[in-house]
Formats: C-alpha cells, sequence, structure tokens
C-alpha cells in the first residue's frame, strides 16, 4: 500500500509570496518535482514576469492580498482542494524603527500579511488529507535587533501559531521555516544607510560563511513537504546564526 508522503509525491501546490524571493524559488523547486502549482501575491506585474520566469506548463497565478479574508476565501474557491499551502507573505514596509516613535499605522503590515494572513489560510484552505501547511518565520524571533520589535514579535508568533494550529488541524500538517539572512529583494524595504556593509559582516560571521540563498529555503520546504511525520516544527535554515 502507498501512503501519500511516503512516495515523494507533493501533489498540488499553493505558494503564496511566489512571485518573487525566497517564494519563487519555492514555485520552482515544486514544478521540478512535478508538482502542478499556484503563486499567489499582490503584484500582478510581478506575478506574471514569474511566470515568464518559471515558464512551466503546471504553474499559475492569481493576484490576491491574504491579510483580507474575503480575497483569501475567494482564493480557494477558485483552486479548490490542494495538497499543500507554502507562505512567504511578509509586508515589509514600515515594519522596523523604534518602539518609542513607531508608527503602527504604516507599520502593521508585516502582522497583517504574515501572522493575520496565515490565520486566514489555515482557516479557509482546502487542504486533502496528508497535506500540509508552511508558514516562514525568521531569526528576528531569536536575535532581535534595535527598532525590530514588531518584526520579532511576529515571527516569534507566528512560530506559536503553527503549533496550536498542529493540534487543531491534524492530520494536516502545519510547519514553520525559520530563515536566517537571505540574499532577496526585501533587503530593499529596509532603510539602512550601511545596509551593504551590514550583509558582509553578516555573511563573515555565519559558521556557514556566507548568507542564504532562496534556493536554500526551497530545499527546506521540499524536505518538510515529503515527510508526513513531521509537524508543529519550526526548521531553522539560518547558516547558524542562532549561534553567533
Amino acid at each position: 500500500m502507498t501512503h501519500k508522503g511516503f512516495d515523494n509525491e507533493i501533489g498540488r501546490s499553493v505558494v503564496i509570496g511566489g512571485g518573487s524571493g525566497m517564494g519563487q524559488a519555492i514555485a520552482d523547486a515544486l514544478l521540478a518535482a512535478g508538482s502542478e502549482v499556484t503563486i499567489v501575491g499582490r503584484s500582478a506585474e510581478r506575478l506574471a514576469d514569474a511566470v515568464r520566469e518559471l515558464g512551466d506548463g503546471k504553474l499559475n497565478a492569481i493576484t490576491a492580498d491574504i491579510s483580507d479574508e474575503e480575497q483569501v476565501e475567494r482564493l480557494f474557491d477558485t483552486v479548490g482542494a490542494v495538497d499543500h499551502v507554502v507562505s512567504t507573505a511578509a509586508d515589509l514596509a514600515g515594519s522596523y524603527g523604534p518602539i518609542s516613535s513607531f508608527d503602527f499605522a504604516k507599520g502593521r503590515g508585516i502582522l497583517e500579511s504574515k501572522l493575520i494572513g496565515s490565520m486566514l489560510l489555515a482557516k479557509h484552505a482546502r487542504i486533502t488529507p496528508g497535506g500540509s501547511l508552511i508558514f516562514t518565520s525568521g531569526i528576528a524571533a531569536y536575535r532581535p535587533s534595535a527598532g525590530g520589535a514588531m518584526v520579532a514579535a511576529v515571527n516569534a508568533a507566528l512560530e506559536g501559531l503553527a503549533r496550536a494550529l498542529a493540534v487543531e488541524l491534524g492530520p494536516t500538517r502545519v510547519n514553520v521555516i525559520s530563515p536566517g539572512w537571505v540574499e532577496t529583494g526585501a533587503w530593499d524595504n529596509i532603510a539602512w544607510e550601511d545596509k551593504a556593509e551590514r550583509l558582509r559582516a553578516m555573511a563573515d560571521r555565519l559558521p556557514a560563511g556566507r548568507l542564504g540563498r532562496p534556493e536554500d529555503i526551497a530545499q527546506a520546504a521540499l524536505s518538510l513537504l515529503r515527510n508526513p511525520f513531521i509537524t508543529g516544527t519550526v526548521l531553522h535554515v539560518d547558516g547558524g546564526h542562532r549561534l553567533v
């Protein structure tokens, strides 16, 4: 008898944030593994670019904002039942700043996209038996920086949410990937004057000797999707960042 998870077939997948960076790399890896993939994001232009770049007949794209419940519900009305949902969504605009002057009106995007959005995915996704949800937290939950309270809080809360959902939604598996510093366009949203120097310094500090790449996160996602006995777990893909 063949059971889902042991035959390495991934089935149908939805990747939130699949139009760029880590999400696009995950979509690419899923397509290479034979999955039928739907990428989702807020930017139709970015999704169209990703579709052209990935160029696979098993790839679809849908524009949606997962912080809006009506859009999430409509998304899964459209795609129907799927085997796996992976979310890398994170609106970082305005998310960094000292708490004494933090502008919550401008900086709550990460809360809405990463935490509330993940809860809405869990509520509305129609996941087949043996399937899974993967969320993406980050190193800020373990190595917070001054001015990064909102990011640290949301990442830590997301990991708690995943543990609770693993209990509530089982046998659907719910896991989290926690990346370290990864070379993606997300850094464009962080207004550090010495950004390049900080990135180089971190690469030199890490035991792995470099920053992460989107492909590193994609391989971690495939590992979680293919293992039917991992749930409620945080998989750290940080090059040893928690150790230094």
